[in-house]
């Protein structure tokens, strides 16, 4: 057993965010056989990914404000603090903070074979469709 050193918080990228986002890395790959990520993920209002798969899915628990996650088909997922969001290995989605709230979540996944292929960042969210789901 060891506590684990702190890892200075990040600031997110803008190829795969927009607006303010900030990662503070709470459990990081060890090696085999675990996979485990776990990261706290602050969002300013409006702040959201760009478009991403994960190629063994990912969790999201809620810890603050309003969370908007959203798919290809058109749907967005509205959670709260408490509530937990399951996307499915591949799944195309995005997810941020609504409009008018800061919104923090921990985000879960597990590496895949090839720990660098875990996440597929894709183009940006576009504002028409980030406006829709603040609807």
């Amino acid at each position: 057993m060891n506590l684990e050193p702190d890892i200075p918080t990040r600031k997110g990228a803008p190829e795969t965010f927009t607006g303010d986002v900030y990662v503070d890395v709470i459990a990081a790959r060890k090696p085999e056989p675990s996979r485990l990520n776990v990261a706290r993920v602050r969002f300013a209002p409006g702040a959201h990914t760009a478009w991403h798969a994960h190629v063994q899915g990912q969790t999201l628990h809620i810890t603050e404000g309003t969370a908007l996650i959203g798919t290809r088909d058109g749907t967005v997922i509205r959670a709260t603090p408490g509530q937990t969001v399951y996307t499915p290995p591949g799944e195309e989605h995005w997810h941020g903070a609504a409009a008018g709230c800061f919104m923090e979540h921990l985000a879960i996944l597990e590496d895949g074979d090839d720990p660098a292929a875990t996440t597929t960042w894709l183009e940006h969210v576009a504002s028409e469709d980030y406006d829709r789901a603040n609807g």
